[in-house]
């Protein structure tokens, strides 16, 4: 039985999201969509970041559920003091070895989003990427964003609605069934690894965000917290094209269907 604290907070879904996320670590990077794995899709990746937040200039930066560190890497890339922060040590632990093979100078913290012990006003600029639609809570979880920004500080999501599946979509999911019964070789099945799979739905069933996290949604929640200047880009096309290559031709082309985004929210300069 899972327990509730006082600001209504589901315990046991959110110590398994935790460790279903630890139990991904060491493969993680194996996964186009997690890691880069070409020049083209890092600086398509650049480019998005500096359309809507500019060019680091030393500006500090906090990476929420950053992983193993894919996109503190990109943010130091373009001159962002990066601060990345997880609640998997597993995770982090790659994440501090990957920068140190680099030789980057990335702080790397374990921490709950929805309870970073930030000091308030400490960032000028907060990212995430792929955290939104595993938050339990996320009216807690955008307060607490909003407080830990500077006045005039920006935040920045990358996510997407992973529940509704488009008619595409599924055709081409029915598509590459029928040619793995066949035995025709489909190395671009768009699914979680099978020994995941079960538990990803699972979790994703009863995070906040159940019936898919759809941009206009996200946007309401973030407008109540107190952000202003909202933009919702669903142009991502060109780090999807990147991945192409790695994802196979059925994976590929379902992720070009989905309904992914990312938006663009500032906390108000008093």
């Amino acid at each position: 039985m899972s327990s509730i604290d006082g600001h209504g907070n589901n315990f046991a879904l959110r110590d398994e999201i935790k460790a279903y996320w630890s139990s991904r670590a060491a493969t993680f990077d194996l996964s186009p969509g997690h890691e880069i794995f070409s020049d083209e899709e890092r600086a398509a990746w650049h480019a998005l970041i500096l359309k809507h937040l500019g060019p680091g200039n030393g500006r500090v930066a906090l990476d929420l559920a950053c992983g193993t560190g894919v996109i503190s890497h990109l943010m130091d890339d373009l001159g962002f003091a990066v601060t990345g922060l997880d609640w998997s040590e597993t995770m982090l632990s790659l994440a501090r070895s990957k920068a140190i093979s680099r030789g980057r100078l990335i702080h790397f913290s374990m921490a709950d989003a929805e309870n970073t012990m930030e000091p308030d006003g400490t960032y000028d600029v907060i990212i995430t990427r792929h955290l939104v639609w595993t938050l339990v809570d996320p009216k807690a979880s955008f307060a607490e964003w909003f407080r830990v920004l500077k006045p005039g500080g920006k935040l920045l999501i990358v996510d997407g609605d992973y529940v509704n599946i488009s008619l595409g979509e599924k055709l081409l999911k029915k598509l590459a069934a029928l040619l793995e019964k066949a035995g025709i070789s489909n190395p671009g099945t768009p699914h979680a690894p099978g020994h995941s799979a079960s538990t990803h739905n699972s979790i994703l069933s009863r995070v906040y965000f159940s019936n898919g996290a759809r941009a206009d949604a996200v946007a309401t929640l973030l407008k109540d917290t107190g952000f202003q200047s909202l933009t919702v880009d669903a142009n991502l096309k060109k780090i999807h094209k990147a991945q192409a290559k790695d994802l196979g031709f059925f994976k590929a082309t379902a992720r070009g269907l989905q309904h992914r985004y990312a938006i663009l929210a500032t906390k108000p300069d008093v």
